[in-house]
């Protein structure tokens, strides 16, 4: 029988990133069920009231814990290390008289620092105020949050310009400002290569492909997935490109975007012709470069040689009788691990934007054996199903495959109320359990800081289930190899449940639709 632990603290503040990695990490403890740390607002009250803990009152000052394990001293154990977690947080404030009287706007906490960015994490609703708070200080800002409306991001976005500073977000999931990240975050090695991204995963893919192969980021200037809208008009873009140009440590520049509005991108278009340092787009839309194209033409501007993209080849599926009881055996073998040879090779080395048939014969493999059967094979012409946790990722996959129901589950309509996709699979997971045999399934597995510290433990269960029933699966693994959780660990763990893997969407996108198209 599980036990709850549930307290509030009055008065203690965190900030919900740091409140977030702390849930993850307590999530994460041997015998604990879940853990929800964060400020008792409505909305996280409802979060925990539906997970089922009895809450007493409390208020959105008030720090909420609940956490439930079916162990008393698992339970003893997660408690001692949530007060290690938020001693550690309550120590960044610093000690004495400013401890004890921390600032109560963003702009006295500026005061008398030599402070250049503030980060803004709150609810949506009060994101608007805080951010106007930080650029009247002359601070650029990263927002966060989302649930921003589009009107208030365009008035803090024209205050920005006229201020001199930059607004990255709203709903700016990733950033590195002279290699530290911010948000979800993966661990790259240094460099002089600038990315300007209107799009998170998106940004994730490229640096963390360069990463691969030996290239490194000095910054990564997230604008929001809005800014290339018709209503933003490109004004975080446009001036994010202006200071990467104006940086000398900065000598190649990667422009990211899901699909512009046309007349926006031709306005950065024309800005970008005007920059002295070398720009590398990745606008993505019809007969545009993918995610991976662009990597490899960066590294071919820095005169790198375009490495094979690492990849994992599904094992072969165990024989009928046996499926369900050993879906998740790993009977590849010698497949195990290899980047880009054998079989996924065929797969590897393409990169363009084909879409519909072009697509999906870009995606089989050599002699299509492995490729049509090796996540669990079909019974029948399906759909190819498209569960992600990145809208741009999600965006890039739909472009490439040309046919498919795909699901962006970090839109904010998915996130209200509840945690990323990137932390919490349980939606995707739901989705997962319902795809019937014969169906293909395409999902992203997201590594870095702020994401889960070890995804594959709660979907490689799933995608085994799957596998057993019929339904092949492909995993886009984005990650570095320094990230946290283990890129080699994550794609082998997976893989062992039956799925093929790629560092690379579009190649995973290539590969999904090859497998629909050769059960046809």
């Amino acid at each position: 029988m599980s036990t709850d632990l549930v307290r509030v603290r009055t008065g203690v503040y965190h900030d919900s990133v740091s409140l977030m990695r702390v849930s993850q990490a307590v999530t994460g403890l041997p015998g604990v069920e879940v853990a929800v740390v964060a400020m008792a607002t409505e909305l996280n009250r409802g979060i925990a009231a539906e997970l089922g803990f009895d809450l007493p009152e409390a208020g959105p000052a008030d720090l909420l814990i609940a956490i439930r394990s079916g162990a008393p001293a698992a339970l003893e154990a997660a408690a001692a290390e949530l007060d290690r977690l938020l001693a550690g947080l309550a120590g960044r404030t610093g000690g004495g008289t400013a401890a004890e009287h921390p600032p109560r706007t963003v702009r006295t906490a500026a005061r008398g620092r030599a402070a250049t960015l503030a980060l803004v994490s709150v609810p949506g609703e009060h994101a608007f105020a805080e951010a106007m708070d930080a650029i009247e200080a002359g601070l650029s800002v990263m927002i966060f949050s989302d649930n921003v409306p589009v009107e208030q991001e365009v008035l803090l976005k024209r205050r920005a310009a006229e201020r001199g500073v930059l607004v990255m977000g709203p709903d700016c999931g990733t950033a590195v400002i002279a290699g530290a990240g911010l948000g979800f975050a993966n661990v790259l090695r240094p460099g002089s290569v600038g990315l300007v991204a209107a799009s998170g995963t998106g940004a994730q893919q490229v640096s963390c492909l360069l990463d691969l192969a030996g290239v490194g980021v000095g910054h990564v200037l997230g604008v929001g997935g809005r800014d290339l809208s018709e209503e933003v008009g490109g004004l975080s873009t446009l001036r994010a490109l202006e200071a990467l140009d104006a940086d000398p440590a900065t000598e190649l520049i990667v422009l990211i975007s899901k699909p512009p509005a046309p007349e926006v991108a031709r306005t950065v278009r024309e800005a970008v012709a005007k920059l002295e340092t070398p720009v590398v787009t990745a606008l993505l839309g019809p007969g545009q470069d993918d995610l991976t194209a662009a990597a490899e033409n960066a590294l071919r501007a820095l005169g790198v040689a375009v490495p094979t993209w690492r990849s994992w080849p599904a094992p072969a599926p165990p024989p009928p009788d046996d499926r369900p009881r050993a879906a998740g055996r790993d009977t590849g073998g010698a497949g195990a691990g290899r980047t880009g040879t054998g079989t996924e090779g065929a797969d590897a080395g393409r990169t363009g934007t084909g879409t519909g048939t072009e697509g999906a014969d870009a995606g089989r493999t050599g002699t299509g054996t492995e490729g049509a059967g090796g996540s669990g094979g079909g019974t029948r012409a399906g759909t190819l199903r498209g569960v992600y946790s990145g809208g741009t990722l999600c965006a890039e996959a739909r472009l490439i495959a040309g046919t498919g129901e795909f699901t962006d589950f970090g839109e904010d309509a998915y996130t209200r109320g509840r945690a990323h996709p990137m932390i919490d699979p349980t939606l995707r997971l739901e989705a997962l359990a319902e795809v019937p045999p014969g169906d293909v399934v395409l999902l992203d597995v997201v590594l870095g800081h702020g994401a889960d510290p070890d995804p594959s433990a709660r979907l490689a269960p799933g995608i085994a289930a799957a596998v057993a029933r019929g339904v092949p699966v492909v995993v886009a693994l984005i990650g570095s190899e320094g990230d946290p959780q283990g890129l080699n660990a994550q794609a082998e763990a997976v893989r062992a449940a039956g799925a093929a893997v790629f560092t690379s969407n579009a190649q995973a996108a290539r590969h999904a639709a090859g497998l629909l198209a050769s059960a046809r």
